[in-house]
């Protein structure tokens, strides 16, 4: 009995050393994975609450767009109010630094070059990037809160969004769907100079698309039912947006080679054009060719037939017109047959006076 007592202590005691020495490097791991799993959604989750899939990598045409989106603009209204939280809508700049915050979605640096790079080491430390913008934040424990009040949503008056058009031949379908998304703040100096445009961070669409498919968005000021979501938003295509790159081998801006505004607005209508032309030739819908020169034909000449001779002229015989007598109308015949009937009248009384 006291052997097996010895036996059970023992085993015990290994077993907490055990507990106790393991690496602090793999505790770490554990509790950071714990974390993740608390905050962040399950994989099915994640297809659920998304109505856009990811792009297929192996497609036979591709061309990347950037475009940005100005809230000043009536079609990107619903992006930007409310500026503060109002009941359970929200705008989406308050809903991107939340989950930023809280760790559920990364945030990915903003390079010189203006290019997303969705790895590892570009990722943001989340107090880092705070700090950089002067975004007022509490750290409890590791636990980061900002207040709503503290989340300067009225300054992003514009984002940068990555589209990707591309033709799947599998599926046989052609599609636009956007890739990634960048807040951009508008600050204006101390003494009031020109305001200056911050790009804040790159988020991953896939990323972040599952919380925009459950927060609701009010599209229209004449129906105030929430019908949609911000992922519906994105997937239909409801904003509007200026082009002002495209994915090309210099990496060029359109502002590097459009030396001035007529020559962008030109620029950003041909690959506007080019998008509809590609589209358009793959289902085999032919537009006019408006350049194209038509032949004019000639105008036909007036047909002028030989005049007759006089002496044709001369000779013809005069048409002759049938003259019609008007019909006496009713009321002149019972005039006439009065008349008459009151004559023979008279003569029977004359010869009467003479028999007598």
């Amino acid at each position: 009995m006291k052997l097996k007592s010895l036996v059970t202590i023992v085993a015990l005691a290994l077993c907490a050393q055990g507990v106790v020495a393991q690496p602090k490097s793999r505790t770490q791991t554990k509790a950071e994975d714990s974390k993740k799993a608390e905050t962040s959604l399950s994989e099915r989750a994640k297809t659920q609450y998304t109505a856009q899939m990811p792009a297929p990598s192996d497609v036979v045409w591709k061309r990347d767009i950037y475009r940005t989106l100005d809230m000043t603009k009536e079609k990107n209204a619903a992006l930007y109010y409310p500026v503060e939280p109002l009941g359970d809508r929200v705008n989406l700049f308050t809903l991107i630094i939340h989950l930023v915050a809280e760790g559920k979605v990364p945030a990915y640096e903003y390079r010189s070059d203006g290019n997303e790079l969705f790895t590892e080491e570009n990722k943001y430390k989340v107090t880092d990037m705070l700090d950089k913008f002067y975004i007022y934040y509490e750290d409890k424990g590791g636990k980061i809160t900002i207040a709503d009040s503290d989340i300067p949503s009225g300054e992003v008056l514009s984002y940068f969004i990555k589209e990707s058009s591309f033709y799947d031949q599998r599926t046989a379908t052609y599609a636009t769907r956007v890739t990634a998304i960048c807040p951009v703040l508008h600050r204006s100096g101390d003494f009031g100079s020109e305001t200056t445009k911050y790009p804040m961070f790159w988020l991953n669409y896939d990323e972040v698309s599952p919380y925009l498919g459950m927060t609701p968005l009010m599209t229209s000021s004449y129906n105030n039912v929430s019908n949609m979501s911000i992922d519906d938003y994105f997937v239909r295509s409801l904003y509007e947006g200026e082009i002002y790159k495209t994915a090309n081998l210099q990496n060029k801006l359109l502002a590097q080679y459009c030396p001035t505004d007529t020559a962008m607005r030109a620029e950003q209508q041909r690959i506007e054009n080019e998008l509809v032309t590609f589209e358009n030739k793959l289902w085999g819908i032919e537009e006019a060719d408006t350049t194209a020169v038509t032949e004019q034909k000639p105008a036909k000449r007036p047909v002028t037939r030989p005049a007759a001779p006089r002496n044709a002229r001369a000779n013809a015989e005069p048409k002759t017109e049938k003259k019609t007598e008007p019909k006496a109308s009713a009321r002149t015949a019972r005039t006439s047959a009065a008349r008459t009937k009151s004559a023979s009248s008279n003569q029977t009384l004359s010869v009467r006076r003479e028999r007598r």
